[in-house]
């Protein structure tokens, strides 16, 4: 009755542990959300303001999504990137998670995911049909692959087509990669895809944010859309930018696009505009100030002896490595957590980690976003006092994680 391909998947992780920790606290648990990576901040009000005033709009929008949208998005990348975009580049989507299984679905090749990848990669390219492999990193070169690495597994069998999926800045490790130019001579050389993840780009602690489209920009297609710079990912709105060198798979796309989704709602569709064309410079500021400093604070007060990471760069999540021997498996490892301390994170294996590492994502969103927002100004200092009034789940969490390392 059920393909068997399908059988053997497992909800999304992300997703399940978002459940999990709400339905622990309709129980009455006291739970620390640090599984589910959602942005803690509102959605921009004038943006909102947007939405509430084409609610009324009802009516199908084309395919490839509204041609004001797509071209305020055209011109919002083509400032971002020093490049020149044009809107028929640009597909929209119901997230951009909806436009990369589809994508999976259209490419006829073999996929290849840097460890760690989005949990979210692999099971769209098994249900696709598409092999995949996974390409080994180290924490040294901030858990992206090298040009080496990519090469290695192309020479098996260079007749075959591949998929390179880079997200950057990461999830789940926040790191952001920095050897692009070496990895865009192998895309090159080997005339591989990228699909450039950068939803998390805006929010890139170093302002100097580089996609890998600067050096090979014909193979990239990019990714991205609202929800994380925006705090909008129940408004479900992604977008892909293609190059014209790649419009058989745009085109693909949209006939699949055509077939499932139809067309993005258009209420969201108008209020989008406006999130792309006006300007939110001190909102996204001001995001990233808060970010970087609960990250930086998390890295400095969970760091040890007993546990290892890299310093964030982007995002919000850090990928804590637990230098103990106590647990078989880092699922194990991390239920024990939630068990005995109430804190819920997720297991490197949900991430193409051997389950036997004991590495974890930690997502630190669980606070206010408006109420921290609305307290600071562009010059305020996030120290440690400001974290523990506006975001004390944080503070807490960290504190319940040190108390079980000390007794694992």
């Amino acid at each position: 009755m059920i393909k068997n391909k399908i059988k053997n998947l497992n909800l999304s992780a992300t997703l399940e542990i978002n459940e999990i920790s709400k339905n622990l606290e309709k129980d009455g648990k006291d739970v620390i959300k640090f599984g589910f990576g959602q942005s803690p901040f509102q959605v921009p009000d004038t943006v909102v303001e947007e939405l509430k005033k084409n609610a009324y709009k009802k009516s199908y929008l084309p395919i490839q999504g509204l041609s004001e949208l797509r071209e305020s998005i055209a011109i919002y990348e083509s400032k971002k990137k020093g490049k020149s975009f044009t809107s028929d580049q640009i597909i929209i989507g119901p997230g951009s998670k909806e436009l990369m299984f589809l994508l999976h679905m259209s490419f006829d090749g073999e996929i290849l995911l840097p460890t760690p990848s989005w949990v979210s990669y692999k099971p769209q390219s098994i249900v696709a049909d598409n092999k995949y492999h996974w390409i080994d990193t180290k924490a040294e070169n901030n858990w992206y692959p090298t040009a080496d690495n990519i090469e290695n597994i192309i020479l098996k069998n260079k007749e075959k087509k591949y998929l390179l999926i880079l997200n950057s800045p990461n999830n789940p490790s926040g790191q952001v990669c920095k050897n692009l130019l070496e990895i865009s001579e192998i895309v090159k050389k080997y005339e591989i895809i990228i699909l450039s993840d950068e939803i998390y780009s805006e929010l890139t602690f170093d302002e100097n944010y580089e996609s890998i489209s600067k050096y090979c920009l014909n193979n990239v297609i990019i990714s991205n859309g609202l929800s994380k710079w925006c705090g909008a990912g129940g408004w479900r709105l992604g977008y892909f930018l293609i190059p014209e060198k790649l419009n058989q798979l745009k085109n693909s796309i949209k006939v699949l696009a055509s077939e499932t989704f139809s067309s993005v709602s258009a209420p969201i569709q108008y209020a989008a505009i406006s999130a792309f064309k006006n300007d939110h410079t001190n909102y996204v500021l001001k995001s990233k100030k808060i970010l970087k400093g609960i990250a930086e604070h998390v890295y400095k007060n969970l760091k040890s002896n007993n546990v290892i990471m890299n310093k964030p760069m982007g995002g919000f999540y850090l990928m804590p490595e637990f230098l103990n021997k106590t647990f078989k498996t880092s699922s194990e490892m991390c239920s024990d957590l939630l068990n005995k301390k109430g804190v819920a994170i997720l297991p490197g294996s949900d991430f193409g980690f051997s389950n036997d590492r004991m590495i974890a994502r930690l997502s630190f969103t669980d606070f206010d976003g408006y109420n921290f927002m609305s307290k600071i100004d562009l010059d305020t200092n996030i120290d440690d006092n400001l974290i523990k009034k506006y975001a004390p789940n944080i503070t807490e969490g960290i504190s319940r994680i040190n108390e079980w390392v000390e007794k694992v």
